[in-house]
């Protein structure tokens, strides 16, 4: 466990190295930072693997898998906030931490302002921050959550991985599979963005976090500063990044594309249509906004929350309360499984409708068989169990993690919605504070480390972080 940590450290002390040729290309004076907490992680990751070498794959059991889990995440954000801390910016422990977190969890919430005078090291760091974690949690969903039975996640058991210890020749090749059109894709929006008028660094940056559903900007008016191109090109990557990545491969595995047969897909883009023409019509008929200016305002923001990317265009937050309830509905959707989207997901509301529907049938037909499928494969009972375990478990979460921050400080609207944007890797909630127009730089430093804790556990999917304060996972 320690040798894929010290692992994972590596890959991040080598990502580091991108802002050190960036800002010596720009002569901003970040190098140094940069520099030292590259070699700083570099050092522990090395210390990690090579105290702890073994002999061919490391063999996981189930409860390495969570403790991985667990610590691979935490300790990839600690180290990713060392040149937070020392650039210039200053920011303090607290600060760092919380934009690191926000950055590799693919959040989007962010405690600085000034993003269009910001240095272009830390900016391009923000946005691998993002990327980073996309891919991170794109392998980890498709590979160590269905072995660990999270939230119904038994259902995207890849072949032959069914066991951690038997699995690793197939898990690895579809990872690098997933990883190399994970950068196609990116490199392609780069590209297209560019061509629409962004700068390359701007480019690159709003390609990363458009791709990984992560937020982060390189304004603080987010794509309101670009053209109108720009914000279509990134609905796009928004889009791509909050489908199966594994439906990806599958055309290089088989005659057609799969990606078109998965039922998330079409819910997707079913609550994307929806849920845009409803807030079109209502700033249409309410607001100050022609048809087609609405339709492109309510399409972008719609998608950005929907696919828990947490961009803006436009201060959404005043569009009035029924633009305001609709986002926050939006904030508990989330994207596909095994994408980079945080939220609930789509396949469980898929779950939970059907289940709602045989509960339904058999008030009518008390000894009727109805059983509940997804994608053509029937749900098992565990898998149901699971799912309204997750689901469950999701909403104490939102409600214990506002009332925290109610005690904070925060206000009622700010709380309840800060708490699902964290737990659902959102960015932005409602409210002057934190809301799209808003930074999360004014909340006390106790809401921050409460904020942190929520957006690593709605990342991984709440099991792998609650389960370590359980006494039978140690006992066991």
């Amino acid at each position: 466990m320690l040798f894929i940590d010290g692992f994972l450290l590596l890959i991040l002390a080598i990502a580091m190295g991108l802002p050190v040729a960036v800002d010596m290309t720009c002569q901003e004076g970040e190098w140094p930072a940069f520099f030292f907490s590259m070699a700083f992680t570099a050092f522990v990751g090395m210390a990690l693997i090579f105290g702890n070498q073994l002999d061919g794959w490391p063999v996981l059991r189930t409860r390495q898998a969570f403790l991985l889990t667990a610590t691979s995440w935490l300790l990839v954000a600690l180290f990713a906030a060392l040149p937070l801390h020392y650039c210039s910016l200053r920011l303090s422990v607290t600060d760092g931490v919380f934009e690191s977190v926000s950055g590799i969890t693919t959040t989007g919430a962010t405690v600085l302002r000034g993003l269009d005078h910001t240095s272009r090291a830390i900016l391009i760091w923000r946005a691998m921050l993002q990327w980073l974690g996309g891919a991170g949690i794109i392998v980890t969903a498709l590979t160590l959550l269905p072995v660990l039975r999270i939230g119904g996640m038994q259902l995207f058991r890849l072949e032959n991985s069914d066991k951690l210890d038997s699995g690793q020749p197939r898990v690895s090749y579809l990872a690098w599979k997933l990883l190399t059109i994970y950068a196609l894709l990116t490199t392609i929006l780069a590209v297209t963005l560019t061509l629409a008028g962004m700068t390359p660094l701007e480019a690159l940056c709003h390609a990363m976090s458009s791709l990984s559903t992560g937020g982060f900007s390189t304004s603080d008016q987010s794509l309101g500063h670009f053209g109108e191109a720009a914000r279509w090109i990134c609905v796009l990557g928004m889009v791509l990044g909050s489908l199966t990545f594994s439906r990806y491969v599958q055309p290089w595995r088989r005659d057609g594309w799969a990606l078109f047969e998965d039922s998330q897909l079409r819910w997707f883009l079913i609550c994307a249509a929806v849920f845009s023409l409803l807030i079109t019509f209502w700033n249409w008929a309410v607001g100050d906004m022609g048809v087609y200016e609405a339709f492109s305002h309510s399409a972008f923001n719609v998608v950005s929350i929907l696919s828990t990317t947490g961009f803006h265009s436009i201060d959404y937050d005043a569009w009035g309360g029924f633009a305001q309830i609709t986002f926050f509905v939006l904030a508990f959707i989330g994207g596909c499984t095994g994408s980079a989207a945080g939220g609930i997901k789509i396949f469980r509301y898929e779950v939970l409708f059907a289940m709602t529907a045989v509960h339904i049938r058999r008030l009518i037909h008390p000894h009727g068989v109805f059983p509940i499928d997804f994608n053509r494969i029937q749900v098992s009972e565990p898998v149901l169990r699971s799912v309204l375990g997750f689901v469950m478990l999701y909403f104490i979460c939102l409600a214990t993690l506002g009332s925290l921050l109610t005690l904070c400080g925060l206000d009622a609207i700010s709380g309840l919605s800060g708490a699902a944007s964290a737990l659902g890797n959102v960015g932005p909630g409602l409210g002057r504070l934190i809301g799209p127009s808003g930074s999360y730089h004014e909340i006390s430093d106790p809401a921050k480390w409460l904020f942190a804790g929520g957006m690593l556990l709605g990342r991984l999917e709440l099991a792998p972080l609650l389960i370590l304060s359980s006494r039978l996972f140690w006992r066991g």
